[in-house]
């Protein structure tokens, strides 16, 4: 009778804290304490997580997601111990992986990393997983879905960066909301503004909440991530850190461009910041052979797939849109990325290319050899979900469609059948301004 009158008068106690300190953002670390506290006190075997303790529970996909899966999340101390435990829906056959315990300073800022690969999984099954340290402090659990042959959906957000991120939080909780059967999410890249700036970071990472811990997450590699504080150039320390895609690329760049599996999708992720690499600002080592290095990867890797879709994606965008203004004049065509790599997408029959980085929604259609050919790849530019905004583009003679508003963030879909690509772009508040599909 003692002990629950304790535990009450605990409960009450954190409760009245959090009133007193009303802010919004003590919320997950007061809820966090409370449970602990009631967990002591009454002596339950297993305690949950501190809030400080599980920071930003992710899911980040595997080279194939068929089979493995990669779980991260953050502590505010080192928990060596740290351990990822996961079992089919429904068992009581618990199993374990022991997970890293990397500190990562930046910006003045430590955190410590954990994250573990899962790699026995059968496809197309219903797992849970949850994180922990020691034999007695736990997570929730959280669902782990593997991949499988049948229909998924993916979300996809163009840049992110913003100055208030309150708004692209926005843009993921309504799209999560509306897209509740969603198997994955991609982010193309600018996912911050400033890539060394941790506060940024930590905003990014806890506006995804409503996605991250139960499904996976393919990020893109921008040109924001590789800028320092005084906005020079330097490797994407924090982005590398954050995010354990699979290191199938060139070591060199290890993990700066890779690709997964999932379904019957083989998707590409390009790094297509060969400017941030070679700058002379850049703190790090330069790379001017990113490009020569890559495409080798490139073919090599389209040449190996054996799936039925191939989807690349790229932050910048291979299209060149026309300027006219004093001191600056240039006629629409098609960049460096797109001189390099759009060949090499006609000769592998690649059937989807999104990119990003002019923050501006277009369809242009099937392209191959530089102009309209219904046999190319569809090339979608896939526009803004931050606050940051660009300069009006003209438009290209390729573009299909071009979103009417560019002061309005959006966000897209795929949907993945055996024989359809159907590919849509929303705006913020969920109306649907365009829809691809492509048959095979």
């Amino acid at each position: 009778m003692r002990k629950n009158r304790l535990v009450k008068m605990t409960v009450a106690i954190v409760a009245l804290a959090a009133l007193v300190t009303g802010g919004y953002i003590y919320k997950d670390a007061i809820q966090s304490r409370i449970a602990r506290t009631v967990a002591v006190v009454s002596g339950q075997e297993i305690k949950p997580l501190l809030d400080s303790e599980s920071r930003y529970i992710r899911q980040i996909v595997a080279k194939d997601n068929s089979t493995s899966r990669t779980i991260m999340w953050q502590s505010d101390s080192s928990e060596p111990d740290a351990v990822i435990e996961y079992r089919l829906v429904g068992s009581d056959d618990i199993k374990t992986l022991s997970a890293t315990d990397t500190a990562f300073t930046d910006d003045g800022s430590t955190t410590y990393i954990h994250e573990g690969t899962i790699t026995d999984l059968t496809p197309d099954t219903k797992y849970e997983y949850r994180v922990g340290y020691s034999t007695d402090r736990r997570s929730d659990w959280y669902s782990l879905e593997t991949a499988g042959a049948g229909e998924y959906e993916v979300l996809i957000y163009p840049d992110s960066q913003s100055g208030d991120y309150s708004g692209w939080e926005q843009v993921v909780k309504n799209s999560a909301d509306r897209n509740p059967n969603a198997a994955l999410y991609i982010s193309m890249g600018d996912l911050v503004d400033n890539g060394e700036q941790a506060y940024q970071w930590r905003t990014w990472l806890d506006s995804i909440k409503p996605l991250s811990a139960r499904i996976p997450l393919a990020p893109t590699l921008g040109n924001h991530e590789m800028y320092t504080l005084d906005w020079k150039m330097r490797e994407p320390r924090a982005y590398l850190s954050y995010f354990d895609v699979p290191n199938n690329g060139n070591a060199t760049f290890n993990r700066r461009y890779y690709s997964y599996d999932y379904g019957d999708v083989h998707y590409v992720v390009l790094d297509t910041q060969l400017y941030e690499s070679t700058h002379e600002d850049n703190h790090d080592t330069h790379h001017p052979d990113l490009y020569d290095v890559q495409v080798q990867w490139l073919r090599q890797d389209l040449a190996s797939n054996t799936k039925k879709w191939t989807v690349v994606l790229m932050h910048r965008d291979p299209f060149q849109y026309a300027v006219d203004r004093p001191g600056a004049s240039r006629a629409a065509g098609f960049d460096e990325e797109g001189v390099l790599f759009m060949p090499i997408f006609d000769e592998f029959h690649v059937d989807l290319v999104l990119s990003a980085h002019l923050h501006s929604y277009r369809n242009r259609g099937h392209v191959r050899n530089f102009d309209r050919d219904a046999s190319g790849p569809l090339y979608i530019l896939t526009g803004i979900a931050g606050d940051a905004r660009r300069p009006k583009w003209k438009q290209h003679p390729l573009d299909v469609y071009v979103i009417p508003d560019r002061e309005v963030s959006n966000y897209m879909t795929m949907t993945v059948t055996p024989n359809r690509l159907v590919v849509r772009a929303f705006l913020a508040d969920g109306t649907q301004v365009d829809e691809s599909v492509i048959e095979k």
